[in-house]
Protein backbone atom coordinates (compact mmCIF):
# COMPACT_ATOMS: atom_id res chain seq x y z
CA UNK A 1 0.00 0.00 0.00
CA UNK A 2 1.06 3.30 -1.20
CA UNK A 3 0.33 5.00 2.14
CA UNK A 4 1.70 8.88 0.31
CA UNK A 5 -1.07 8.05 -2.50
CA UNK A 6 -3.52 6.63 -0.73
CA UNK A 7 -3.11 9.91 1.58
CA UNK A 8 -3.90 12.47 -1.79
CA UNK A 9 -6.71 10.27 -2.64
CA UNK A 10 -8.40 10.27 0.80
CA UNK A 11 -7.36 13.70 1.51
CA UNK A 12 -9.54 15.11 -1.88
CA UNK A 13 -12.30 12.77 -1.25
CA UNK A 14 -12.76 14.39 2.17
CA UNK A 15 -12.71 17.80 0.70
CA UNK A 16 -15.45 16.83 -2.02
CA UNK A 17 -17.35 15.58 0.64
CA UNK A 18 -17.10 18.27 3.00
CA UNK A 19 -18.22 20.19 -0.32
CA UNK A 20 -21.53 18.67 -0.32
CA UNK A 21 -21.94 18.81 3.39
CA UNK A 22 -21.31 22.39 3.48
CA UNK A 23 -24.03 23.32 0.56
CA UNK A 24 -26.60 21.10 2.34
CA UNK A 25 -25.88 22.46 5.90
CA UNK A 26 -29.13 24.48 7.29
CA UNK A 27 -32.13 23.15 4.84
CA UNK A 28 -35.30 23.11 6.70
CA UNK A 29 -35.99 19.89 4.59
CA UNK A 30 -33.46 18.35 5.79
CA UNK A 31 -34.63 14.49 6.53
CA UNK A 32 -33.62 13.48 10.00
CA UNK A 33 -34.05 10.12 11.34
CA UNK A 34 -33.22 8.23 14.85
CA UNK A 35 -30.91 5.04 15.21
CA UNK A 36 -30.28 3.55 18.57
CA UNK A 37 -32.56 6.07 20.46
CA UNK A 38 -33.78 9.57 20.20
CA UNK A 39 -30.84 11.27 20.61
CA UNK A 40 -29.07 9.20 18.27
CA UNK A 41 -29.14 10.56 14.97
CA UNK A 42 -28.98 9.83 10.92
CA UNK A 43 -29.52 12.75 8.28
CA UNK A 44 -29.81 12.17 4.46
CA UNK A 45 -26.28 13.67 4.08
CA UNK A 46 -24.59 10.86 6.30
CA UNK A 47 -26.07 8.25 3.84
CA UNK A 48 -24.93 10.52 0.91
CA UNK A 49 -21.55 11.26 2.53
CA UNK A 50 -20.86 7.51 3.02
CA UNK A 51 -22.14 6.23 -0.66
CA UNK A 52 -20.07 9.19 -1.71
CA UNK A 53 -16.61 7.54 0.19
CA UNK A 54 -17.47 4.16 -0.24
CA UNK A 55 -18.28 4.31 -4.27
CA UNK A 56 -14.49 6.04 -4.24
CA UNK A 57 -12.88 3.81 -1.31
CA UNK A 58 -13.62 0.91 -3.53
CA UNK A 59 -12.80 1.69 -6.73
CA UNK A 60 -9.23 3.25 -5.85
CA UNK A 61 -8.74 0.35 -3.17
CA UNK A 62 -10.78 -2.58 -4.43
CA UNK A 63 -8.43 -5.03 -1.94
CA UNK A 64 -9.25 -2.91 1.27
CA UNK A 65 -12.28 -3.72 3.61
CA UNK A 66 -14.19 -0.94 4.69
CA UNK A 67 -16.07 -0.54 8.00
CA UNK A 68 -18.61 2.56 8.35
CA UNK A 69 -20.97 4.16 10.59
CA UNK A 70 -24.23 3.48 8.58
CA UNK A 71 -23.04 0.37 6.89
CA UNK A 72 -21.10 -1.56 8.76
CA UNK A 73 -18.54 -3.99 7.18
CA UNK A 74 -17.80 -4.63 3.79
CA UNK A 75 -15.48 -5.51 1.49
CA UNK A 76 -12.85 -8.38 1.36
CA UNK A 77 -11.37 -9.79 4.19
CA UNK A 78 -7.74 -8.60 4.54
CA UNK A 79 -4.89 -6.89 7.11
CA UNK A 80 -5.97 -3.13 4.89
CA UNK A 81 -9.46 -2.06 6.23
CA UNK A 82 -11.10 1.76 5.90
CA UNK A 83 -12.66 3.14 8.82
CA UNK A 84 -15.32 5.49 8.00
CA UNK A 85 -17.15 8.08 9.83
CA UNK A 86 -19.25 10.23 6.86
CA UNK A 87 -20.50 13.01 9.01
CA UNK A 88 -18.94 13.10 12.62
CA UNK A 89 -21.22 15.49 14.31
CA UNK A 90 -24.57 14.40 13.31
CA UNK A 91 -26.72 15.55 15.76
CA UNK A 92 -24.74 19.46 15.15
CA UNK A 93 -25.32 18.81 11.65
CA UNK A 94 -29.05 18.51 11.80
CA UNK A 95 -29.33 22.02 13.97
CA UNK A 96 -27.52 23.72 11.90
CA UNK A 97 -24.35 23.80 13.76
CA UNK A 98 -21.27 24.08 11.73
CA UNK A 99 -19.31 22.11 13.55
CA UNK A 100 -18.68 18.48 11.96
CA UNK A 101 -16.27 17.28 10.19
CA UNK A 102 -15.34 13.81 7.69
CA UNK A 103 -13.51 11.05 9.42
CA UNK A 104 -11.49 8.15 7.30
CA UNK A 105 -8.74 6.39 8.41
CA UNK A 106 -6.89 3.48 7.22
CA UNK A 107 -6.04 0.21 9.25
CA UNK A 108 -3.22 -2.44 9.30
CA UNK A 109 -3.87 -5.28 11.43
CA UNK A 110 -6.66 -3.04 13.26
CA UNK A 111 -4.06 -0.43 13.76
CA UNK A 112 -4.60 2.91 11.90
CA UNK A 113 -1.59 3.82 9.42
CA UNK A 114 -3.42 7.01 8.38
CA UNK A 115 -5.81 9.26 9.04
CA UNK A 116 -7.95 12.02 7.34
CA UNK A 117 -9.87 14.71 9.38
CA UNK A 118 -11.87 17.34 7.68
CA UNK A 119 -13.59 20.29 8.95
CA UNK A 120 -15.87 22.00 6.29
CA UNK A 121 -16.76 24.84 7.82
CA UNK A 122 -13.54 25.98 8.71
CA UNK A 123 -11.38 24.44 5.71
CA UNK A 124 -9.24 22.33 8.05
CA UNK A 125 -8.19 19.32 6.70
CA UNK A 126 -5.99 17.21 9.59
CA UNK A 127 -3.61 14.48 7.75
CA UNK A 128 -1.18 11.44 9.19
CA UNK A 129 0.69 8.51 7.95
CA UNK A 130 2.20 6.80 10.43
CA UNK A 131 5.72 7.65 11.16
CA UNK A 132 4.87 10.99 9.39
CA UNK A 133 3.57 13.33 12.41
CA UNK A 134 0.52 15.28 12.16
CA UNK A 135 -0.39 18.03 10.34
CA UNK A 136 -3.18 21.14 9.75
CA UNK A 137 -3.42 22.12 6.03
CA UNK A 138 0.05 21.21 5.89
CA UNK A 139 1.78 22.57 8.84
CA UNK A 140 3.33 19.94 11.42
CA UNK A 141 1.14 20.03 14.34
CA UNK A 142 2.44 19.56 18.53
CA UNK A 143 0.14 18.61 20.71
CA UNK A 144 0.23 21.03 24.33
CA UNK A 145 1.77 20.49 27.26
CA UNK A 146 0.12 22.81 29.79
CA UNK A 147 2.65 22.69 33.47
CA UNK A 148 -0.38 21.78 35.49
CA UNK A 149 -3.80 20.29 35.41
CA UNK A 150 -5.31 23.70 36.98
CA UNK A 151 -4.51 25.56 33.54
CA UNK A 152 -5.58 22.77 31.05
CA UNK A 153 -8.77 23.31 28.70
CA UNK A 154 -10.29 19.73 28.15
CA UNK A 155 -12.76 18.39 26.01
CA UNK A 156 -15.51 15.45 26.60
CA UNK A 157 -18.75 14.08 25.04
CA UNK A 158 -21.69 12.48 26.71
CA UNK A 159 -22.95 8.55 25.50
CA UNK A 160 -26.33 7.72 23.20
CA UNK A 161 -27.14 6.22 26.44
CA UNK A 162 -26.93 8.74 29.00
CA UNK A 163 -30.26 8.67 30.05
CA UNK A 164 -30.30 4.99 31.11
CA UNK A 165 -26.49 3.84 31.74
CA UNK A 166 -25.20 4.41 34.99
CA UNK A 167 -21.91 5.03 33.41
CA UNK A 168 -22.31 8.08 31.18
CA UNK A 169 -19.61 10.70 32.18
CA UNK A 170 -21.66 12.64 34.01
CA UNK A 171 -19.43 12.01 37.77
CA UNK A 172 -15.83 12.48 35.72
CA UNK A 173 -17.04 15.44 33.90
CA UNK A 174 -18.48 16.97 37.61
CA UNK A 175 -14.86 15.95 39.13
CA UNK A 176 -12.90 17.14 35.97
CA UNK A 177 -14.61 20.55 36.13
CA UNK A 178 -13.90 21.63 39.24
CA UNK A 179 -10.16 20.84 38.61
CA UNK A 180 -9.39 22.80 35.47
CA UNK A 181 -9.48 25.42 33.68
CA UNK A 182 -12.80 24.50 31.39
CA UNK A 183 -14.68 22.06 29.95
CA UNK A 184 -15.84 22.03 25.84
CA UNK A 185 -18.19 19.79 24.50
CA UNK A 186 -17.93 19.83 20.47
CA UNK A 187 -20.45 16.94 19.60
CA UNK A 188 -18.02 15.34 17.43
CA UNK A 189 -15.08 12.90 18.62
CA UNK A 190 -12.83 13.13 15.52
CA UNK A 191 -12.49 16.96 15.69
CA UNK A 192 -12.23 16.78 19.37
CA UNK A 193 -9.16 14.68 19.14
CA UNK A 194 -7.72 16.53 15.89
CA UNK A 195 -8.27 19.99 18.25
CA UNK A 196 -5.95 17.89 21.03
CA UNK A 197 -3.24 16.85 18.03
CA UNK A 198 -2.87 20.53 17.31
CA UNK A 199 -3.03 21.62 20.88
CA UNK A 200 -6.15 23.77 20.77
CA UNK A 201 -7.06 21.43 23.71
CA UNK A 202 -5.22 19.79 26.27
CA UNK A 203 -6.76 16.73 26.58
CA UNK A 204 -9.95 14.55 25.97
CA UNK A 205 -12.22 11.94 27.45
CA UNK A 206 -15.15 10.02 26.43
CA UNK A 207 -16.60 6.59 26.75
CA UNK A 208 -18.19 4.47 24.52
CA UNK A 209 -17.38 5.11 21.63
CA UNK A 210 -17.17 3.55 18.20
CA UNK A 211 -14.44 2.67 15.80
CA UNK A 212 -15.37 5.24 13.87
CA UNK A 213 -15.38 8.02 15.90
CA UNK A 214 -11.69 7.51 17.26
CA UNK A 215 -9.78 5.55 14.23
CA UNK A 216 -8.55 8.59 12.52
CA UNK A 217 -8.27 11.13 15.22
CA UNK A 218 -5.77 8.63 17.53
CA UNK A 219 -3.44 8.37 14.65
CA UNK A 220 -3.59 12.39 14.94
CA UNK A 221 -2.59 12.41 17.98
CA UNK A 222 0.22 9.98 18.53
CA UNK A 223 1.65 11.41 15.71
CA UNK A 224 1.54 15.05 17.25
CA UNK A 225 3.77 13.50 20.24
CA UNK A 226 0.49 12.60 22.60
CA UNK A 227 -0.67 9.36 23.68
CA UNK A 228 -4.10 7.76 23.64
CA UNK A 229 -4.60 4.96 26.83
CA UNK A 230 -8.49 3.09 27.30
CA UNK A 231 -9.58 4.18 30.98
CA UNK A 232 -12.23 1.24 31.22
CA UNK A 233 -13.11 -1.86 29.05
CA UNK A 234 -16.93 -2.26 30.04
CA UNK A 235 -18.20 1.16 28.06
CA UNK A 236 -16.56 -0.07 24.15
CA UNK A 237 -14.12 2.42 23.36
CA UNK A 238 -13.43 4.58 26.37
CA UNK A 239 -9.86 7.16 26.10
CA UNK A 240 -7.91 9.46 27.52
CA UNK A 241 -5.90 11.71 24.94
CA UNK A 242 -3.11 14.11 25.92
CA UNK A 243 0.30 14.72 26.24
CA UNK A 244 1.81 12.44 28.45
CA UNK A 245 1.95 14.34 31.44
CA UNK A 246 -1.80 15.93 30.75
CA UNK A 247 -2.76 12.40 30.21
CA UNK A 248 -1.28 11.19 33.58
CA UNK A 249 -2.99 14.08 35.42
CA UNK A 250 -6.58 12.99 33.91
CA UNK A 251 -5.72 9.20 34.55
CA UNK A 252 -5.63 9.99 37.61
CA UNK A 253 -8.71 11.89 38.64
CA UNK A 254 -10.31 9.68 37.04
CA UNK A 255 -9.29 6.14 38.71
CA UNK A 256 -9.22 8.25 41.91
CA UNK A 257 -13.14 8.68 40.55
CA UNK A 258 -13.94 4.82 39.86
CA UNK A 259 -11.77 3.98 43.15
CA UNK A 260 -14.90 5.94 44.90
CA UNK A 261 -17.89 4.46 43.28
Amino acid sequence: MDLQHALQVVSALARKVGAMQKESLGRRDLLVQTKSSGIDLVTEVDVRSETMILEALRREFPACAIMSEESGASGPEGEYCWVVDPLDGTTNYAQGLPIFAVSIALQYKQESVLGVVYVPMLDQLFSAVKGGGARKNGVLLQVSDKPSLESCVLATGFPYDVATHPLNNLDYFNSLLLKIRAVRRFGAAAYDLACVAEGSFDGYWEMNLSPWDAAAGVLLVTEAGGVVHSFRNDRKISLVAASPRVYEWIAAELQQIDAGR
